[in-house]
């Protein structure tokens, strides 16, 4: 199966990114639709990624964008929402995938790749955000005139990744830090993992139709995961896990912050671990995250030193 024409939705976030170095690095023509095409020059500068603003919740400019494309890789989603009802999750999740069946339909694009989550589930599901990708996910495979695959990975870790790194940024700013859920356990997947199966994927009709678990090698609970991090930041730290009537007040008090770091919603999706029952797909071999974690979270460490000793010597510095 040949292609040459892949649009992705989402190609700007964390495994977007990634995603999209690669395919442009395999001779690809990406598509990527975006609200925000300035910020995000290190795709620009791709000869063959094309950043295009597009709102793509609206079916007319999915219409417009999806033409002459011959695979649609959906990567969006949120793990936030206002407020605590479903409804930030089901727009951006079942409602998209509606948008995208019925556009792809018009269009004549057949080929869908789709990021769901591990434990997605539409009936049973243990919180809004895990009900709402198995709705999203449900929805594309049961279009008929769609070839559909879904990955489900567990937390997507490396450079850039918005858990190893979040987390580092916090221990940095306490040497005690309170841990809601510490023994949900985890099997980290590293992101380059993921974008390799995701390749693989676009042109192996051996994939149409199916639904891949995506873990990495090890499986750890949440708390060992952060003693890890603190392990390689260096300095003194100490993890306190929270039982289950504080880590439920954690979640309804930090609901209401800024950024709402940690939500109510998050709490019921960490009632199940995030780990896989079926071996990695494709005969690829996963990485395990000690092989990749440390060098970017040293790097960053080192960069935070090199900012602050820059900083430090300015202020220091006689004026001329």
């Amino acid at each position: 199966m040949s292609v040459r024409n892949v649009c992705v939705l989402g190609g700007t976030g964390f495994v977007g990114h990634h995603l999209v170095s690669e395919l442009a690095r395999e001779g690809y023509q990406v598509r990527v639709l975006t609200r925000r095409r300035e910020r995000h020059r290190d795709l620009l500068v791709l000869p063959t990624v094309e950043l295009i603003d597009a709102d793509i919740y609206n079916l007319n400019a999915l219409r417009k964008y999806l033409k002459g494309q011959e695979v649609v890789i959906n990567l969006v989603g949120i793990l936030n929402e206002r407020g605590d009802k479903g409804k930030g999750f089901r727009h951006a999740h079942p409602d998209l995938a509606q948008k995208i069946a019925h556009a792809c339909h018009d269009c004549g694009v057949q080929r869908v790749l789709h990021m769901s989550a591990l434990n997605a589930d539409a009936k049973n599901g243990v919180s809004h955000y895990l009900v709402s990708k198995g709705e999203a996910e449900d929805l594309l495979h049961a279009t008929p005139e769609l070839q559909v695959t879904s990955f489900r990975p567990s937390i997507i870790v490396g450079p850039g990744d918005s858990f190893f790194n979040r987390f580092a940024a916090l221990l940095k700013m306490t040497p005690i830090l309170p841990l809601a859920c510490a023994n949900t356990r985890f099997a980290p997947v590293y992101v380059g993992d993921v974008v390799e199966v995701i390749r693989r994927s676009i042109t192996d009709t051996r994939t149409h139709g199916q639904r891949y678990e995506l873990c990495g090698p090890k499986t750890y609970t949440l708390k060992q995961l952060v003693e890890y991090t603190a392990q390689i930041i260096g300095g003194y730290h100490k993890v306190v896990g929270l039982g289950r009537s504080l880590s439920w007040l954690q979640a309804n008090i930090f609901e209401y912050l800024p950024g709402k770091p940690f939500s109510r919603d998050n709490y019921r999706s960490l009632q199940k671990d995030s780990v896989c029952a079926k071996a990695f797909p494709l005969g690829i071999t996963p990485t395990p995250i000690e092989a990749v974690v440390p060098a970017y979270l040293i790097n960053a460490v080192a960069r935070d030193r090199y900012h602050t000793l820059r900083a430090h010597v300015r202020h220091e510095q006689p004026p001329v």
